[in-house]
């Protein structure tokens, strides 16, 4: 049991720090906009300790995701997800790091890969 809690530690560790890379953020600027301190958040990103879920919910605020999603990340939130196509266009329609014409070509794309797994599986 508790190689499977470290392990799901260093995954949470791992998808904080990508989520913080994508978002194009230092450790500083992400210790900053939580108040979690910056060596605090490094060692949760080696995945030396299980936050808290107030840490995890203002780690999810700053990097602009559901704080469900890092819960579930933490093995936290136990509610199985199911796929929904309109949240996932939606977000994709939403971010505005995307031109409309990226935001187009990424819809068709998605589009077409949930299309094809549907049909492979019917």
């Amino acid at each position: 049991m508790a190689a499977r809690s470290e392990e799901r530690t260093d995954v949470l560790g791992s998808f904080i720090r990508a989520q913080r890379q994508l978002a194009n953020l230092s450790l500083r600027q992400l210790s900053a906009m939580t108040e979690v301190s910056n060596p605090y958040l490094s060692q949760l990103e080696r995945g030396l300790h299980q936050p808290s879920v107030r840490v995890l919910r203002s780690i999810a605020e700053a990097l602009n995701i559901s704080a469900e999603t890092l819960l579930e990340q933490a093995g936290l939130h136990k509610e199985p997800t199911v796929p929904n196509d309109d949240a996932t266009e939606a977000v994709l329609r939403a971010d505005t790091r995307l031109t409309e014409a990226q935001k187009r070509a990424l819809l068709s794309v998605y589009r077409s890969y949930v299309e094809a797994n549907a049909e492979e599986h019917s």
